[in-house]
């Protein structure tokens, strides 16, 4: 079996409820420059002439951020060291069940030695399951904002992670947005987890421009460009992370903006074998392979082949994810949030740091 390794180069801020200092944009790249046309041509390898990317053996620089954003799942606290520059904490694993219930709710003590800001953030998993619980004036969505809004009590800040919207769900959701907005304390932050755009699109749930006066952080989930069914690519190449960092910039504006990044990598076979086969499929398979023997279970028949496996695997490591982060901080991205804790190598840590205020 064949195995091909790719790799792809690539808390001292604190504040209450969605206030936040108002940065201008003074880095070498204008992420209002250019027309869409031209951003939407680069290719994916593309890096901003302005970045001078230092070579893979030399050190890389600190990059400094004034919020980083770290989401933590349940079951995997051992991974918070409280030293990490860290101001944000977003504590991952409650959900809506089958029946439009908020289930799976994290203890907040787990958390609470944490110094920085803390989230407690709620995901819906289906289409359906969307559209049934946001419907306007149902009993379901009544309990589910009641209970999202008793659940962040403990916390600084609430995040949505709904990412399953159809289409005709999306008023709705929005609604729904806004009923969580009015409900939360003054103080609390309330933010969103979206899908990564380049551009505006048509009929979109996930409108930043509609969104964004609603939140105070939106964070813009800038990987998966390439995913499990998907053909093989970085979880985030430069160029997509550049065009997605442009039209975020241009729409949310810095305040509000967290750029997402991957801590962990995929990989993927050149033949996915599981499936289910008519009899001419078979018929096909044992003549390609030249089966000669065929085994009976109980009756049944069976056979079994070996074939070649070539494997190709994108990851992050700390050159690739001090590149991006220095191509976002040059464009004016003021806050970054990965996902997630201990999914990352220990040497990406010494490259990114908190801006003293």
């Amino acid at each position: 079996m064949k195995h091909f390794l790719i790799l792809i180069i690539g808390m001292a801020f604190f504040v209450t409820g969605c206030l936040s200092p108002r940065i201008q944009y003074d880095g070498n790249i204008n992420p209002a420059a250019g027309s869409e046309e031209t951003v939407e041509e680069l290719s994916p390898d593309y890096i901003p002439p302005e970045l001078v990317l230092p070579p893979p053996d030399r050190n890389l620089p600190v990059t400094y951020f004034s919020e980083v954003w770290v989401y933590l799942v349940t079951g995997r606290e051992f991974a918070l060291d409280i030293s990490l520059p860290i101001t944000d904490l977003v504590y991952f694993g409650a959900e809506v069940n089958l029946y439009g219930e908020l289930t799976g709710i994290p203890n907040f003590s787990n958390i609470a030695h944490f110094p920085g800001r803390k989230h407690f953030v709620a995901q819906c998993n289906g289409r359906a399951l969307s559209y049934f619980v946001l419907r306007e004036g149902s009993r379901e969505r009544q309990a589910l904002i009641r209970d999202l809004l008793i659940a962040s009590r403990p916390y600084d800040g609430l995040q949505i992670n709904f990412e399953y919207i159809p289409p005709r769900a999306g008023p709705a959701f929005h609604s729904f947005l806004r009923e969580l907005r009015a409900g939360l304390p003054a103080d609390k932050m309330f933010t969103i987890a979206i899908a990564a755009r380049t551009r505006t699109l048509q009929n979109d749930v996930y409108d930043y421009a509609t969104i964004a006066p609603l939140m105070c952080r939106i964070l813009v989930m800038a990987y998966d460009e390439h995913w499990s069914t998907s053909a093989p690519g970085p979880i985030a190449s430069m160029g997509w992370c550049y065009r997605v960092a442009r039209h975020s910039l241009d729409v949310i504006g810095p305040e509000k903006l967290i750029m997402g990044l991957p801590f962990y990598g995929r990989s993927w076979g050149n033949i996915t074998p599981n499936r289910a086969y008519i009899y001419t499929g078979i018929r096909d398979i044992m003549r390609e392979q030249n089966i000669t023997e065929i085994n009976r279970l109980n009756g049944v028949p069976n056979f079994q082949y070996d074939t070649n496996l070539t494997v190709t695997v994108f990851y992050e490591d700390e050159y690739s994810l001090s590149t991006r982060l220095e191509m976002y901080r040059r464009m004016g991205v003021n806050s970054v949030g990965f996902w997630r804790l201990g999914q990352e190598t220990p040497a990406f840590w010494p490259v990114i740091g908190i801006e003293s205020r």
